[in-house]
């Protein structure tokens, strides 16, 4: 069961990633600007999910300057089919059979999909954070009803809430070093979390931390940033609360 259930997993992962490629290219805009609808090119981009790639018709052709070949634009599909295929088949063993698996690996790539679009262009999309947040904590409140189940869905709540805030409070004190995306992400990274209780909670929140700010170091060792240099965060915070769960998956 437990090796049929990585495998299911990674499989799940594998195809979202093969389809994130296009959703990452129109949603890496900036702040204000429409959803990308079209290519480099100028072609017309069809639908959310698949590859970021355009096939000209033939019969395009004689319509005015397109190129003359099918032409890939954005990430490559490959690589983030390994990733997302590798994050599910992780937390498919670390959380097992209990039903909050299907929660927590339904979701990841569309963590993956948020931390790939900050890194672009510094911006969480609420029309993914908001939504990501409210299905978490209806997954894992139906999880909760189910047996086997490995948390608490009242420190799930309490969770996202005191992760929001505290992310809130940085967000006050530093608009500049953490954006306002961050804040809406934490929500449903800290229901995450706290399904599995205050511990697992502290755990991701400071590894979150920890990892923006070592790269924060690096940049500065590096010399290619300063103290006025800003990086998105999404990314560190996301792989605080995978480790977290991770922790709490493990050993729930």
């Amino acid at each position: 069961m437990g090796v049929a259930l990585i495998v299911l997993a990674a499989g799940y992962g594998a195809t979202a990633g093969w389809l994130l490629p296009r959703a990452v290219y129109r949603f890496s805009v900036e702040p204000g600007e429409p959803w990308r609808d079209r290519c480099p090119e100028g072609h017309r981009v069809r639908g959310w999910l698949g590859q970021a790639s355009c096939r000209v018709p033939v019969e395009a052709l004689a319509q005015g300057p397109v190129c003359t070949a099918p032409h890939a634009y954005g990430r490559r599909a490959a690589p983030l089919a390994a990733l997302a295929g590798a994050l599910c088949a992780v937390l498919g063993a670390a959380v097992g059979g209990r039903p909050e698996a299907v929660v927590l690996v339904g979701l990841a790539p569309v963590v993956v999909l948020l931390a790939l679009v900050d890194r672009a262009v510094h911006r969480l999309p609420d029309v993914l954070t908001l939504p990501l947040a409210a299905a978490v904590a209806a997954g894992l409140g139906a999880a909760a009803l189910l047996p086997r189940a490995g948390g608490d869905w009242r420190l799930a709540l309490s969770g996202g809430g005191a992760l929001g805030a505290a992310y809130l409070v940085l967000h006050l004190i530093n608009p500049a070093g953490m954006g306002f995306g961050d804040v809406k992400l934490a929500l449903p990274l800290g229901v995450a979390l706290g399904w599995y209780g205050w511990g697992v909670w502290a755990a991701g929140a400071f590894l979150g931390l920890l990892y923006g700010a070592l790269y924060g170091l690096s940049l500065l060792l590096r010399g290619s940033g300063s103290r006025d240099h800003g990086f998105a965060f999404g990314p560190f915070m996301a792989a605080g609360a995978l480790t977290g769960v991770l922790l709490g998956g493990f050993g729930a």
